[in-house]
């Protein structure tokens, strides 16, 4: 796996969203492995806080999040702010239009954590010239 590159004044910090603690511990420990910071959460208030207090270089999004939640208001958030992110999603056919709208890389489950994190952290690495 490649890691990011990081200064201690500019640390890669990725938004990890999801509802399911063991997956989240997982994509937790390859967030670390990659080099960069884990900012973690379990629901959507969570992440929400996270995005407003945090400088985030990329997010990795369950879509589903339980109790009818979505991931939805923190995507167009980390949109509207130019953060790449990742769906990483379960329910690829029961999702809603409006999360088919996000344009975010949709990653479906089960996929490896670290292929996950990679697929994250691709618009953040420097392009060939």
């Amino acid at each position: 796996m490649t890691t990011l590159n990081s200064s201690p004044s500019e640390p890669c910090r990725i938004l990890v969203l999801d509802d399911e603690p063991l997956i989240l511990l997982d994509l937790e420990f390859a967030v670390e492995d990659a080099g960069c910071k884990p900012l973690t959460a379990l629901d959507l208030m969570e992440a929400l806080t996270i995005v407003q207090t945090h400088a985030i270089s990329a997010a990795i999004l369950d879509v589903s999040l339980g109790k009818g939640q979505t991931c939805e208001q923190v995507a167009r958030t980390l949109a509207a702010m130019g953060v790449p992110y990742v769906l990483h999603t379960g329910d690829l056919d029961r999702m809603d239009e409006a999360v088919r709208g996000l344009g975010g890389t949709l990653v479906p489950k089960p996929t490896p954590a670290a292929v996950v994190v990679a697929r994250a952290l691709e618009p953040l690495l420097p392009r060939p010239v």
